[in-house]
């Protein structure tokens, strides 16, 4: 049998037509500017002014993962609030107050989810829960049975959402804040 032969070529390697030293080539480099605006190219924008929005549709998701839960919580928190006080809500109790609080969740859900990384939505949702929380202590302690089943199961489910919602460090703040006042007034966290 015969073996077949391999050709390899070979070519000749050109010397470039000015020789310039690498020092040079580098200081040419660097006074044209040319790595600087690939750089700048490359680089993404972190600023939040230049985000995009995200689609209607994305919107709508975001805010029903938080409002299935939610309202999950809600009622969690009138069953076991009239349960506190040995009342048994019927089916139809509860889903009149569904039906009266769901489409406000939803809309304020919404929106806060919407504006989230606006530093005045933080803001807005730090002086709420710093209002929400104390008020439900408050309620807990010293508001009549009648007044807490009405208020507490909203104000539990609008606290525990701002706080969720809020960036770690308002979060942490507001609960020491609340904390704090429970503690400064002798009000009681839990019976």
């Amino acid at each position: 049998m015969a073996k077949k032969r391999q050709t390899t070529q070979t070519t000749p390697v050109q010397k470039p037509l000015v020789d310039i030293s690498e020092d040079e080539q580098w200081r040419l480099i660097e006074q044209t500017g040319v790595l600087r605006k690939v750089a700048e190219t490359r680089k993404p924008k972190e600023t939040t002014d230049n985000v995009e929005p995200l689609p209607l549709a994305d919107e709508i998701f975001n805010a029903v993962v938080f409002i299935m839960p939610l309202t999950f919580f809600l009622i969690m928190m009138d069953i076991l609030i009239h349960q506190q006080y040995a009342r048994h809500p019927t089916a139809g109790d509860i889903a009149g107050r569904l039906f009266t609080n769901l489409p406000i969740l939803s809309i304020f859900v919404f929106y806060t989810t919407r504006h989230k990384a606006n530093p005045r939505m933080q803001l807005v949702l730090f002086i709420l829960s710093l209002g929400v929380g104390p008020r439900m202590i408050w309620l807990i302690n010293r508001g009549s049975w009648l007044v807490n089943m009405r208020q507490c199961p909203q104000f539990a489910t609008i606290w525990l959402y701002t706080v969720v919602q809020l960036n770690l460090n308002w979060a942490v703040l507001s609960l020491v804040v609340t904390g704090a006042w429970a503690w400064y007034t002798g009000m009681k966290i839990a019976l």
